[in-house]
């Protein structure tokens, strides 16, 4: 017995965190930069966190501030623009998990379909090229497809005999439009993913499936789809624990000081974007960052445990 414990220790000790560095150096070398970024600019950023509940002076530092309470997160609640930029925040984000994953979905499928080689690679690379181009880039693009007088869609438009469109005053349009770039620009980095689920699925399945008689419709809703939904549902929970994080990038790339069109696409970003840069002071942004942090902590373990409740093959933990 003596002996078995000592070679038991010894194999655990074989499989230490020292150990394994030292078996996959190079790994752990790739990884950091990564675990680098992690660290400064998310753990280290948690002490500041405490200047959302301060009247924060830069010369007396973090410490030093005086501490007002939640008197800076009136600054949020009591505007007249709260409820609009949470309900748009939430509303977008959902626009683009619902319209992303199903775009993502359907392109990782019909992919996975296609025997012609070649195609599928060109379109793989197609579909993930807008993926790597700027938001900045994008809204040129986008102007030159709806300015008034100039835009490829007015001169339809005009040669259907239909008035043209002033499109960057017209509010209702732009939750479609940013729904539409944002499907556009992300869905194929996505759909990578999930043709990597696709590719792990035991293909003894497809074979049983196509002995008994089953067409490539029913091997896709019977095996591919079912096989695909815990990989679906965690990157849904993922996105669930951002939604009160806007793509402030996108927004404001494309809509940018544009206030006719604020009441459909002015996010809590943005807003707070203007408000510090108006009002200068950091204790505000960072109590409305602290709110946005604490409802996506509270979506993610909500949301959770539905998951596990129904679906535990889908649960995070």
């Amino acid at each position: 017995m003596g002996g078995e414990q000592k070679l038991e220790k010894k194999r655990r000790r074989g499989f230490g965190m020292l150990s394994d560095i030292r078996r996959n150096g190079t790994s752990y070398l790739l990884v950091l930069p990564a675990m680098a970024y992690t660290f400064i600019f998310g753990y280290m950023t948690y002490p500041y966190m405490v200047i959302a509940f301060q009247r924060f002076n830069y010369s007396k530092g973090i410490f030093h501030s005086e501490w007002i309470g939640l008197k800076n997160f009136e600054f949020f609640f009591r505007s007249n623009k709260a409820f609009t930029v949470t309900f748009n925040t939430i509303y977008l984000n959902l626009l683009f998990i619902i319209f992303g994953t199903l775009t993502a979905l359907a392109i990782s499928l019909i992919l996975n379909e296609l025997r012609k080689k070649l195609f599928v690679k060109i379109s793989q690379s197609m579909m993930l090229f807008p993926n790597f181009i700027s938001w900045i880039v994008i809204s040129y693009v986008l102007y030159a497809f709806f300015s008034m007088d100039m835009g490829i869609v007015n001169k339809l438009l005009n040669q259907l005999g239909i008035a043209p469109v002033n499109w960057y005053t017209e509010q209702q349009a732009w939750p479609a439009i940013l729904t539409i770039m944002h499907v556009w620009k992300g869905a194929g980095m996505s759909a990578v993913i999930y043709l990597a689920t696709i590719t792990g699925i035991d293909e003894t399945l497809y074979e049983a499936a196509e002995i008994d008689g089953a067409s490539r419709w029913q091997m896709c809703m019977r095996i591919t789809v079912p096989l695909m939904m815990p990989t679906v549902v965690i990157l849904m929970l993922l996105s669930v624990g951002k939604i009160m994080y806007g793509d402030f990038g996108m927004i404001y790339a494309l809509i940018g000081d544009n206030g006719t069109l604020y009441a459909t696409t002015d996010i809590i970003d943005t807003y707070v974007f203007r408000s510090l840069r108006q009002i200068g002071n950091p204790s505000e942004a960072m109590a409305v960052g602290l709110f946005q942090s604490v409802v996506g902590f509270i979506l993610v373990f909500g949301t959770n445990a539905i998951t596990r409740k129904f679906f535990k093959d889908g649960a995070l933990y």
